[in-house]
């Protein structure tokens, strides 16, 4: 049975809106540990209780998955400030240097004559999430 500290590998299918954004079903099983942050809350607690071969469809909002969409994390940059050479599109990923200098995505959401609308927070912020899911092996 799944409980926390079990490793665990797992085939899913999520889908936003009703279309596949993501899917294990066509390689390897999807595995971590339960409890260890790996995953976002909802998806973990779905899957307490669940046994190996047991299948699963269920919905992860926003509160349990990637969070509300923060308003702070949407901003203009100057064209000129993009990085040379690169044409803007929407839905394009830059990828700005954080204050640890770690690299941080930023989608293209649009494109102005003079700016570049930027989105910092992750693509599923705000989004309920639906998922199905096989426990494959229990450990």
């Amino acid at each position: 049975m799944v409980t926390e500290g079990k490793l665990i590998k797992v085939y899913y299918t999520l889908k936003v809106d009703g279309n596949v954004f993501d899917t294990s079903r066509e390689g390897e099983p999807f595995e971590f540990q339960v409890g260890s942050k790996q995953v976002i809350p909802g998806f973990e607690k779905a899957l307490i209780g669940m046994k190996a071969g047991e299948k699963k469809i269920f919905q992860v909002t926003p509160v349990e998955g990637y969070g509300q969409e923060n308003p702070k994390g949407i901003h203009e940059v100057p064209r000129d400030k993009l990085p040379a050479g690169v044409e803007p599109k929407v839905d394009m990923t830059l990828y700005a240097k954080g204050p640890n200098g770690q690299s941080i995505p930023a989608r293209i959401t649009e494109v102005k004559k003079d700016v570049v609308v930027v989105n910092f927070n992750h693509p599923l912020a705000g989004k309920i999430l639906d998922f199905e899911v096989e426990i494959v092996e229990i450990h």
